[in-house]
């Protein structure tokens, strides 16, 4: 009598609960994450092994490009809030509700004060191409440091860097860190790429 052959099922692998898994972390990582704002200068940094990173909120930049243009920005919609008020008190410029949401929205901006309103109310396709000159940081006009003073009033937790591109002039760096000083800030970061260390 022949041998009765047991039905063998082939073994099955349910990918139902992982691919739900996947798709709840790509939802998770896309709802969470918070895209870099566009930058109005790009500065190439010089490198170094430094390791310190700068904190993730409450960060105060400001950026000198090679033709040494001054660029100011800072983290925080309150903060900017609170900070184009004082300013619009300062320099007696009234800006408008939208132009206000609008600053909160900034990331950097390079134009001294009176101009602010130009930039403010140009589409995104526009601020491109407006020449944007740099803050002022002179002895004579020297609104970064009103930037920075009224900064730190309206924030007292926020962290102040420095982005200098490589082929910044050294005058410039100098006046404002001069400002910096001049504003009794005396501790700072200085951004810099992450370069490897020179082995012993």
């Amino acid at each position: 009598m022949p041998k009765v052959k047991p039905h063998r099922a082939k073994p099955s692998l349910d990918m139902t609960p992982m691919v739900d898994l996947a798709f709840l972390l790509v939802t998770f990582f896309m709802l969470i994450s918070k895209f870099a704002p566009e930058e109005v200068v790009v500065v190439d940094t010089p490198s170094s092994t430094s390791d310190i990173k700068l904190p993730e909120s409450d960060i105060l930049t400001i950026t000198v490009d090679k033709n040494g243009r001054i660029f100011y920005g800072v983290e925080g919609q309150h903060t900017k809030r609170e900070l184009i008020d004082k300013m619009s008190a300062k320099y007696n410029i009234a800006f408008t509700e939208a132009e206000k949401a609008k600053f909160s929205n900034t990331a950097s901006f390079g134009v001294p004060i009176a101009n602010l309103k130009q930039v403010l109310n140009a589409s995104e396709s526009q601020i491109k191409n407006i020449n944007q000159p740099g803050i002022p940081a002179d002895s004579l006009n020297n609104e970064l440091g009103d930037w920075i003073y009224q900064t730190r009033l309206s924030n007292p937790k926020v962290r102040i860097a420095i982005k200098g591109d490589s082929d910044a002039d050294v005058p410039t760096i100098k006046k404002v860190i001069k400002t910096l000083q001049d504003k009794k800030v005396n501790r700072f970061n200085l951004i810099t790429d992450m370069e490897a260390k020179p082995r012993i």
